[in-house]
């Protein structure tokens, strides 16, 4: 890793077509690096005005694109993924100076985006429909066609993994995409606009940088069919509010406020380091899956905590492209502001601050937006600490000792994205799983993804799965198709 060198996209416009234009209003976007307030490069913002005309490119590339043969499309993607691949470390700095996350874990999403690219293309032949039996006269049987032109949303804190790598489900079953960049962290999706050209059919990979104007005009847009967002619960909202209008299909990864649950029987030392870990302090606790709220039982709660501030030491934060650093920044100066209300509100309602709680001391850090790893204990459900998506680094801390009060407090919110059960009694495991409200559990693990398994969550933290089969056949549509044989 230390032969890493930072470069930023030469293309700095909006692509569409298969060509890079300039903005129908002329904005621009400049490109900050949060771990050092400097400018990274400015490039061009799109708004409402460039919406149709990168949907009409859309639309003529899924003229071409949904006719393509599923074993020529399984090749193409298996030919993205090898230029991902070769292109993996200069796509992680880019992400690690744009987002603030630490390059290291930078190179395991852009490594990851190339695998979900062969992934994608190795179920191209599972888009399958199936017949039903009607005797010698008639044959009625469906088959899956793909919706046309999808828009996806991304949000800053995997920008490669939310733009590049999301696109490889709506690709494989032959639709086009229009990626929406996000704000904060544009770079990598333009980045894989200029690495993809020439691969595939113009205008069926399209990438735009814009505000929220822009975003609504996409959903908007008659000629988007499908809306696939990863990000928060109210913008979630929002897209199925304007996607009503048209009934647009949508496909929502949104946010979480995630439990840990540890019963007596658990090792301190490994619910611990599984706490600590689970919270994402890597990412600076943005991670949609950070478990956010642990609840530790009375028998083990304080072995568990007394052991924490030597684990989250381990958190340092750091300039996020030096390899060695182990935790990234805040998003923006907004970002940290917010963290540090809630970090306000903590100690103004009673919680115990057990490590952090204040950015970091190091000089060389002074102009970047960063937070250290920060854990309170003494937290009830009653504090905005263990009610409100964060986003941040912030870990809640909450005791019990009642099995029912605990599941009840667990599934009170109305997020139901992940959910960390330890236990070394499977019968209990098991009796657990079925009682919280989490669409992605995990019983003695936490953070692990299984590609091939069914991501996402229950109630307002989303609606569909990623990351699998299923995934892969909602960008599809169901046609039935009967035919009489007498004729």
């Amino acid at each position: 890793m230390s032969d890493l060198k930072l470069s930023f996209p030469a293309g700095r416009g909006l692509y569409y077509g298969g060509q890079w234009h300039r903005p129908k209003e002329g904005g621009t976007i400049d490109v900050v690096n949060p771990a050092t307030g400097e400018q990274l490069c400015t490039i061009d913002e799109a708004t409402a005005a460039d919406v149709r005309p990168a949907v009409a490119a859309a639309e003529e590339g899924f003229k071409i694109w949904r006719d393509v043969k599923p074993m020529e499309r399984a090749r193409i993607l298996k030919e993205l993924a090898v230029v991902i691949r070769a292109n993996a470390r200069e796509l992680a700095m880019i992400d690690s100076a744009d987002s603030g996350n630490p390059v290291k874990e930078m190179m395991g999403d852009a490594l990851g985006c190339a695998m979900i690219y062969e992934y994608a293309a190795g179920l191209v032949t599972e888009m399958k429909g199936f017949s039903v039996p009607q005797g010698p006269d008639a044959v009625s049987f469906s088959m899956r066609e793909p919706y046309g032109v999808v828009a996806c949303i991304a949000p800053f804190n995997h920008p490669l993994g939310f733009t590049v790598a999301r696109a490889a489900a709506p690709l494989a079953t032959g639709n086009s995409v229009v990626i929406k960049s996000p704000e904060q962290a544009p770079l990598s999706a333009l980045r894989g606009a200029e690495l993809f050209e020439g691969l595939l059919p113009p205008g069926v990979f399209n990438v735009l940088s814009g505000g929220r104007d822009f975003g609504a005009a996409l959903v908007a847009d008659p000629g988007v069919s499908m809306i696939a967002l990863t990000g928060s619960v109210p913008t979630g909202r929002a897209i199925m509010r304007s996607a009503a209008d048209t009934l647009k299909r949508v496909l929502l990864e949104l946010g979480g406020k995630n439990a840990f649950i540890v019963y007596p029987d658990s090792d301190p030392d490994k619910v611990a380091e599984a706490m600590v870990s689970g919270m994402n302090y890597t990412w600076c606790g943005q991670s949609c899956g950070s478990i956010s709220r642990a609840f530790l039982h009375a028998d083990i709660h304080d072995a568990v905590l007394e052991r924490i501030p030597a684990l989250a030491a381990k958190y340092k934060p750091g300039i996020p492209t030096d390899p060695e650093t182990t935790m990234g920044c805040l998003i923006d100066g907004r970002a940290l502001d917010r963290v540090k209300s809630y970090i306000a509100s903590a100690h103004e309602e009673g919680a115990r601050l057990i490590y952090g709680g204040t950015p970091p001391q190091d000089p060389a850090l002074a102009n970047g937006t960063f937070m250290l790893p920060t854990i309170f204990a003494d937290v009830t459900m009653d504090m905005r600490i263990a009610r409100e998506e964060i986003f941040g680094p912030v870990q809640s801390v909450l005791k019990w000792t009642d099995e029912d009060e605990m599941l009840r407090q667990v599934n009170q919110l109305e997020y139901g994205l992940t959910c960390a059960i330890w236990t070394r009694d499977v019968a209990r495991a098991h009796r657990t799983v079925s009682r919280v409200e989490a669409g992605y559990c995990w019983i003695n693990d936490v953070s692990r993804h299984a590609l091939g398994s069914p991501f996402g969550g229950y109630k307002q933290s989303g609606i569909g799965r990623e990351e699998c089969l299923e995934g892969l056949l909602a960008f599809t549509q169901e046609k039935n198709v009967y035919i009489n044989l007498n004729n």
